[in-house]
């Protein structure tokens, strides 16, 4: 067993010792590498959205457990899950006068489940709740967002406030775990539901974006075309990269965790 170890401890030793551009280069080589795997694994790439449904589901799962079965809500921030409830009901809205699809169920539900967990947290288990913790000011992307939107949204036959509403709740999207990643930077410790919690919105995050790259790479870049013209197609595409990257820091240092058999996530500074 310390056989096994060893190798992936000299590795992780080895990158911690790097400087950030190099540990920079080495994330965007591996999300490439996993690309590349993907394609060769996954033949319909649908699936891949499906699965990132499905991970985020089970993060959802355990989220329930934590509150339902710990009794607490530490290490949560309720402002991370007022964005997302968010950005769901102004894409629910966008589903419902726009494209109506088996994907609205899966956002009412979502949507449901995220409005029980901010009343747990700020009704049922409010004492629990680490407001000093959870200090990140929402409007510092809700309204850069909001510009953007008004700026960039898609080029299609909808209404324009339709269109703007939709662009919205992909940027905010895009950025609504930053509260949450706040309230781990200044606690330091992440305790393991929380932890589980924010791995699998990050292997959701991936599969999803993975899914429109792997799209746009089959279609030869015609996928884009028929997003629309300008520069709403890019934007779409650089807010699945985005939501990606903002989870992987994170996401390494859960998987070494995981590796090193400890229970409890220990974060260094300057993750966020």
């Amino acid at each position: 067993m310390r056989a096994q170890k060893k190798p992936i401890h000299a590795v992780t030793m080895w990158v911690r010792r790097q400087p950030p551009k190099v540990k920079a280069f080495l994330a965007v080589v591996s999300g490439m590498a996993a690309l590349v795997l993907l394609r060769f694994i996954v033949h319909d790439h649908d699936n891949l959205f499906v699965a990132a449904e499905a991970v985020h589901s089970i993060g959802i799962s355990v989220l329930i457990y934590k509150l339902t079965k710990e009794k607490t809500c530490a290490g949560l921030s309720l402002k991370s899950q007022e964005l997302t409830a968010m950005f769901l009901a102004v894409r629910l809205y966008c589903s419902f006068v726009m494209e109506y699809d088996i994907h609205t169920l899966l956002d009412l539900a979502t949507l449901a489940t995220t409005l029980w967990v901010i009343y747990m947290i700020r009704f049922k288990l409010k004492s629990s709740y680490m407001e000093d913790k959870d200090n990140f000011a929402i409007y510092y992307v809700v309204v850069p967002c909001a510009i953007l939107a008004l700026c960039i949204h898609p080029s299609t036959s909808h209404n324009l406030l339709n269109r703007i509403f939709w662009a919205f709740c992909v940027y905010l999207e895009a950025v609504s775990v930053l509260p949450q990643l706040r309230v781990m930077q200044n606690t330091k410790i992440v305790e393991p539901f929380t932890a589980h919690y924010v791995f699998a919105l990050g292997v959701a995050r991936f599969l999803s974006c993975a899914h429109w790259v792997l799209q746009v790479l089959d279609s030869r870049g015609h996928l884009l075309v028929a997003l629309g013209y300008g520069l709403w197609p890019s934007m779409v595409l650089i807010s699945e990269i985005v939501q990606t990257f903002i989870l992987a820091d994170f996401c390494y240092y859960y998987i070494k965790s995981v590796f090193g058999g400890q229970l409890v996530l220990r974060l260094p500074s300057g993750v966020v």
